[in-house]
C-alpha cells in the first residue's frame, strides 16, 4: 500500500475527525473497520452512535472516542452531534439520516463534512419519495464530498446536486473475508476434522441428505423474504427438497413465520448468528433476494467463501459481483427459483461460479486501501490553501 500523508504522519497535530453512524449494519461495520485503520495511522477518531450500537462493533475496543447520539434528528440528538464536533478537523456521516442531522449539528460552521452513501433508500408513496428527495439533496448540498459504495449511488448523489461525489468502493474487513478461509479448506478436500464440522452443522440444522441455501440478512422490508419464500414454495415440490435458512432478526418474524407454518415451505429462521463464516462452509448456494446495500455484504462474504451466489440484479450489484454470481430479474421469484434450482443440479456450473466468483474477489479493494482513500480525501479537504 502506498502511504498516504496526514498530519500525524509528519508530526504535525493529529488529525482529528468525528464518524457518525445510525446503527446500520453495513455502516457500522465500514465506521469500525475505518476507525481501526485510521487510529493504526495517527489519527484521533471520535464515533458518535446509538450505545447499542458500540456494544455490537465495539468503535473503543479499537481507539475510538464514543459518544452515544441515539437514531434521530431531534434537538437533544442535533446537540449532542454539535458538540462532539467541536474541534473536529473533518466530520465523515454515514447513511442518509445520520447525514442529515449532521448537517444540522454543522450548520453554520465551516468544518468539511464528508458523507458516505452505503444504501439505496426506499420510500413509499409519492409523499415519502418526495421527503425523501429533500433530505438527500439537503445532505448532499451540506457534504463537502459524497463517497458512493457504487456507481449508481455515485449518479444519486449527483441526480442531487452533490458538488463533488466520487465513487468509495469500500473495501470487506479482513474479519469477515477471513470467513472464506474455512470453506476453501472444506469445500477443497479439507482435513477430516474440518468436513466432519460442516456435516455436524448440516445435522444440526436438518439439512443432512439435501441441499442448503443460505440467505443473511435482517427480517425486515427491503431484504426479500418474502420473494424467497415464494420461490422456496417452488422448491418443495422437488424430489431432493432443498432447505433454506435465513440468518436474521427483525420485525417481519412473525408474519414470515405464519408463512412457513401455514405453507409447509422448506425454511428455517435462524434469528441473529455469529457463526457465519461456519454458515458459509456449510451451504450449498447463498441468495440475495433482494438488496438495499450498495455493495452486499453477503454477497461478497459468498464470493470470498467460494460459495455459489445467485442474487437480484438490483442497482450495484452487477458492478459488484460481475460474472461471479448468477444474477436474476428483482422481483422475479419464479425466475430466481428456477436459477437456485440449476445451480444446485449442475456440479460444473457450481464450479465455475466458484472460479469467477474468486477472480472478481480478487479485484475488489483491500481494506487498506480503502482507509488509504478515504485519508486522502481528509487531507485533502483540509490541507491549507497555496498562496497566491
Amino acid at each position: 500500500m502506498t502511504p498516504v500523508s496526514s498530519p500525524a504522519s509528519t508530526g504535525l497535530t493529529p488529525l482529528r475527525t468525528v464518524q457518525v453512524t445510525g446503527g446500520s449494519a453495513v455502516g457500522s461495520t465500514h465506521v469500525r473497520s475505518l476507525t481501526a485503520g485510521l487510529v493504526a495511522r495517527g489519527v484521533r477518531v471520535t464515533v458518535c452512535a446509538p450505545s447499542d450500537t458500540e456494544h455490537t462493533y465495539g468503535f473503543a475496543a479499537v481507539g475510538a472516542r464514543h459518544v452515544p447520539v441515539a437514531r434521530s434528528s431531534d434537538p437533544a440528538s442535533v446537540a449532542a452531534l454539535r458538540v462532539a464536533c467541536a474541534d473536529a478537523d473533518v466530520v465523515h456521516a454515514h447513511g442518509l439520516h445520520a447525514s442529515f442531522r449532521t448537517a444540522l449539528a454543522l450548520g453554520g460552521r465551516s468544518t468539511p463534512l464528508v458523507v458516505t452513501w452505503h444504501n439505496r433508500t426506499r420510500a413509499e408513496g409519492a409523499a415519502r419519495a418526495a421527503v425523501l428527495k429533500v433530505l438527500e439533496r439537503r445532505v448532499v448540498r451540506a457534504a463537502a464530498v459524497v463517497l458512493g459504495v457504487s456507481s449508481s449511488l455515485v449518479d444519486r448523489a449527483r441526480r442531487r446536486g452533490a458538488r463533488d461525489a466520487r465513487l468509495s468502493a469500500v473495501g470487506l474487513p479482513r474479519a469477515l473475508a477471513a470467513g472464506g478461509a474455512a470453506r476453501a479448506v472444506t469445500g477443497a478436500g479439507g482435513g477430516d476434522g474440518d468436513l466432519d464440522r460442516r456435516a455436524k452443522l448440516r445435522a444440526e440444522l436438518g439439512s443432512l441428505g439435501r441441499p442448503l441455501i443460505l440467505a443473511v440478512g435482517a427480517l425486515e422490508e427491503g431484504r426479500g423474504h418474502r420473494l424467497l419464500l415464494d420461490a422456496a414454495r417452488r422448491w418443495r415440490d422437488e424430489e431432493n427438497t432443498p432447505l433454506v435458512v435465513v440468518a436474521g432478526e427483525g420485525a417481519l418474524r412473525g408474519e414470515l413465520q405464519r408463512r412457513i407454518e401455514d405453507e409447509a415451505l422448506p425454511v428455517r429462521l435462524l434469528g441473529r448468528r455469529e457463526d457465519l463464516g461456519c454458515l458459509l462452509t456449510a451451504a450449498d448456494v447463498a441468495v440475495v433476494a433482494d438488496c438495499a446495500e450498495g455493495r452486499s455484504l453477503l454477497a461478497q462474504e459468498a464470493l470470498h467463501a467460494g460459495l455459489p451466489l445467485v442474487a437480484a440484479d438490483v442497482p450495484g450489484m452487477a458492478e459488484l459481483v460481475g460474472d461471479g454470481a448468477e444474477l436474476v430479474p428483482a422481483g422475479d421469484a419464479a425466475r430466481l427459483a428456477h436459477a437456485v434450482s440449476a445451480v444446485l443440479a449442475d456440479p460444473s456450473r457450481r464450479e465455475g461460479l466458484v472460479r469467477r466468483g474468486a477472480w472478481q474477489a480478487g479485484v475488489w479493494p483491500t481494506e487498506d486501501e480503502t482507509v488509504a482513500q478515504v485519508l486522502s480525501v481528509y487531507d485533502e479537504l483540509t490541507q491549507p490553501l497555496p498562496l497566491a
